[in-house]
């Protein structure tokens, strides 16, 4: 069987599902709009021109010309599976579609954040996390994936108590800055790393309290896959603060899940999942006012095998592509 995955993969999860069914004996490859780059420097100067000069971005089309290009390459595919497919533009897909006769589309963000009802007619099976927006259009449910490999949590010596990565977003920058403000009289330990662009760093005065700001952590690059599980292994608890428009669970809560830590977080929706358990999730109230200093200190309560099982990569896999069938 072949299978090719097309996506914008910033974070390097989809990696993940290549590597899954590679070790499955598929024949798997991976489209990583994301890896495109510029040849050399002179284009990437030519590129910084077009875009501020001519409102032009030759770096954009280029990148849907490789989506091709590498099609052409690899040939005809029994499946495709395209992660967010509002990043590639209509006549792509058009193409897209003629090599493959089971073409799938996996939303990692809501519709109402990227928007794609124009694209949906070129898919076989639409897969989505959100709840809305799987009632609202009748996609298939799924949760992201856990991609980890499991780690007992009495194999662990944290020293921080909660820990926190995330990407500059004004509304869960005003978020954190409360929390922050609940937990100073509780004396708990919590960091946060802070990926974004080095300008960024200058804004959270008007959103952080001064007081809080040395909490935080700024870095200009991503956390790599391979060394994020250092970090949370850290920590007795994992924040996840959701995004605009957003009701799915982030990877967060399947990474925790992975290496049995706690979770903190205002989705609301995680009370309607089966490996919910009060005593390892906390759902923070809309004032944060019901954070205490006991939920860190109790264990973390084991799930069961099969609840466990139904969230990992493995089982991903076998959903979206049909393999059990």
């Amino acid at each position: 069987m072949k299978i090719c995955l097309i996506s914008f993969d910033f974070w390097n999860y989809d990696e993940h599902i290549v590597e899954k069914l590679s070790a499955k004996g598929i024949e798997a490859c991976h489209i990583n709009i994301g890896a495109f780059t510029h040849k050399n420097t002179g284009e990437r100067i030519k590129n910084t021109f077009s875009k501020i000069f001519l409102g032009k971005n030759p770096k954009y089309h280029k990148r849907q010309s490789f989506i091709l290009e590498s099609l052409e390459k690899i040939g005809r595919q029994d499946q495709i599976l395209v992660i967010n497919p509002e990043a590639i533009d209509e006549s792509i897909h058009q193409k897209i579609r003629e090599y493959t006769d089971r073409n799938i589309a996996y939303l990692y963000d809501s519709m109402a954040r990227n928007p794609a009802t124009h694209l949906l007619h070129y898919f076989d099976t639409i897969f989505s996390f959100d709840d809305e927006d799987v009632k609202n259009f009748g996609f298939e449910k799924i949760t992201n994936y856990n991609y980890l490999d499991h780690i007992p949590a009495a194999k662990q010596r944290p020293k921080l108590d909660l820990f926190y990565i995330t990407s500059y977003d004004q509304k869960r920058l005003s978020a954190l800055n409360l929390l922050i403000n609940r937990i100073h009289p509780l004396k708990i330990k919590f960091e946060v790393y802070m990926v974004g662009k080095k300008g960024w760093k200058n804004k959270l005065n008007q959103i952080i309290d001064k007081k809080n700001i040395d909490i935080l952590k700024f870095g200009r690059k991503k956390i790599p896959h391979h060394v994020l599980p250092a970090y949370y292994k850290n920590t007795k608890a994992i924040l996840d603060l959701m995004r605009a428009d957003q009701t799915g669970l982030s990877f967060r809560i399947f990474e925790a899940m992975a290496l049995e830590k706690k979770i903190i977080t205002d989705n609301p929706t995680i009370k309607t999942y089966d490996f919910y358990n009060p005593n390892n999730i906390l759902v923070l109230d809309k004032k944060f006012s019901n954070l205490k200093k006991d939920f860190f200190t109790t264990p973390y309560e084991k799930l069961p095998e099969e609840v466990y099982n139904k969230y990992t990569l493995d089982h991903w896999v076998n959903t979206v592509f049909k393999l059990n069938s």
